[in-house]
């Protein structure tokens, strides 16, 4: 749809972050999307890394029309169903071991508050009630909620609020191809580490409550793999000091990776998880909270666990979500995404050769990213003002591919770009996309290659 086209709709009575348009969906199937004009696009970011098995997925859309017909809504306090049931159990036993229990929400922002707050209830339960800081990264996200956004490090979103909230303490993610160190080391990975449990002694170990972590980073990382030996040390960490150790899998999470737990790759197990986003796949709004045993009892022990969301276990999404998890385990999607993956991640990785821009590819599974620079000896960004994560991402729209982007800098400067197709993909949609963002890149490399000049 052209531009002129977008402006003569009528003015939209809904507002998000801009007032900028899109094109009418129309019709979704699998890995494509079609607008109003007929234009098709390959959506390689899962939307928000959200669609996982793809659009309109037959299993899904006939386990859900076959529990509208018996019911859209029961309230958790006056009825359990059977789809709760089913998915709480099926979801406990793709967790790790001792973790059994399972709180539903609707997205990945309640899933976070949710883990917060079963952790505090934790250490008030267990007599630990002078812990409450929460320590992150600098950059994350973990969510748009004033207590996820308290975690949160990233400037842009987080910090006009920072007045109406407590901002929880932060340490630097484990950056190391910006830091021009060894992501194979595991000296590197426990150089990292370390920051942790200086910043528990810093802040006091019998104040930090837990320590929140993306295995495999999300949009303000760009799909970071964590240097070997990090994900073990800060496990070790956390327990040493009494510290829970809580995985925000919102995004890796549900076999994007390769793994169903963006965590499984090291076989660190944490405390409580935040998952959504793929959880649900988009066919319904649905997340889950999953906490071990010695985490829950406690807290039912002394009352009851003192928070909770109307649609809770709606059992119209649970229905969806049972569905989706049967597609990945019939399907073999989770060892799709490894496979797929790693050609993708091949194929970005040979866009370096051509495009001198690209200073980096990383990711897991079919969670990857690359990232310009105007340097890859120094890593320096392309200049601000270029606004290359929105430019990249609107020429890649026009050739008819979605891709992601955010501000890698701390929202503030660089740019990277998540390439995230479903974890149906095939060799043919990788084709596909390469050759759009081939295109998109081409067209972008003419404004890149005069910063790079003028960087020198």
């Amino acid at each position: 749809m052209t531009q002129p086209l977008l402006n003569a709709r009528p003015e939209s009575h809904l507002f998000y972050q801009t007032r900028a348009r899109r094109p009418v969906l129309a019709e979704a199937r699998d890995l494509h999307i079609w607008d109003v004009e007929g234009k098709r696009y390959l959506d390689g970011s899962s939307g928000a890394m959200v669609s996982n098995i793809g659009h309109s997925h037959p299993h899904v859309l006939a386990a859900m029309r076959a529990q509208m017909d018996k019911s859209t809504f029961g309230y958790r306090l006056h009825f359990e169903t059977d789809p709760s049931e089913r998915l709480a159990a099926k979801t406990a036993a793709l967790m790790p071991e001792g973790m059994e229990k399972v709180f539903f929400v609707s997205g990945g922002s309640e899933a976070v508050e949710s883990a917060l707050k079963i952790a505090r209830q934790y250490a008030l339960a267990t007599g630990q009630g002078s812990r409450w800081k929460v320590i992150s990264r600098q950059p994350s996200y973990h969510g748009c909620t004033l207590g996820a956004l308290a975690i949160t490090g990233y400037g842009p979103l987080a910090d006009p609020f920072a007045p109406m909230m407590r901002v929880m303490p932060k340490i630097p993610a484990p950056r190391a191809y910006l830091d021009g160190l060894d992501a194979d080391d595991p000296a590197t990975g426990a150089h990292y580490a370390a920051m942790l449990e200086a910043e528990i002694i810093a802040q006091g170990a019998d104040s930090v409550l837990a320590f929140i972590v993306e295995p495999i980073g999300g949009a303000s990382t760009g799909a970071l793999v964590p240097p070997a030996g990090y994900m073990q040390a800060v496990r070790e960490i956390c327990t040493r000091h009494g510290v829970l150790l809580i995985h925000d899998e919102v995004m890796c999470g549900g076999g994007r990776t390769g793994a169903f737990l963006g965590g499984d790759h090291w076989g660190v197990a944490p405390d409580i998880i935040a998952l959504s986003k793929g959880f649900g796949a988009g066919y319904a709004p649905l997340g889950a909270m999953i906490a071990h045993d010695r985490i829950v009892n406690p807290v039912l022990d002394q009352g009851g666990f003192a928070h909770g969301f109307t649609y809770a276990g709606n059992p119209l999404a649970c229905a969806a979500g049972l569905a989706v998890l049967e597609v990945i385990e019939a399907e073999g999607l989770t060892a799709n995404a490894a496979r797929i993956g790693a050609l993708l991640k091949s194929r970005l990785e040979g866009l370096m050769d051509r495009f001198p821009f690209i200073g980096d590819v990383r990711g897991k599974g079919l969670l990857l990213a690359f990232e310009l620079v105007a340097d890859r000896q120094t890593m320096d960004p392309l200049p601000a003002e270029l606004n290359a994560y929105v430019e990249l991402v609107e020429l890649a729209y026009a050739e008819g591919l979605i891709i992601y982007a955010r501000r890698t800098r701390d929202g503030r400067a660089g740019d990277h770009f998540l390439v995230c197709p479903p974890m149906t993909a095939t060799e043919t949609h990788v084709d596909e996309i390469i050759d759009k963002l081939t295109a998109a890149l081409s067209a972008f490399a003419p404004q890149a290659l005069r910063a790079m000049a003028q960087a020198v």
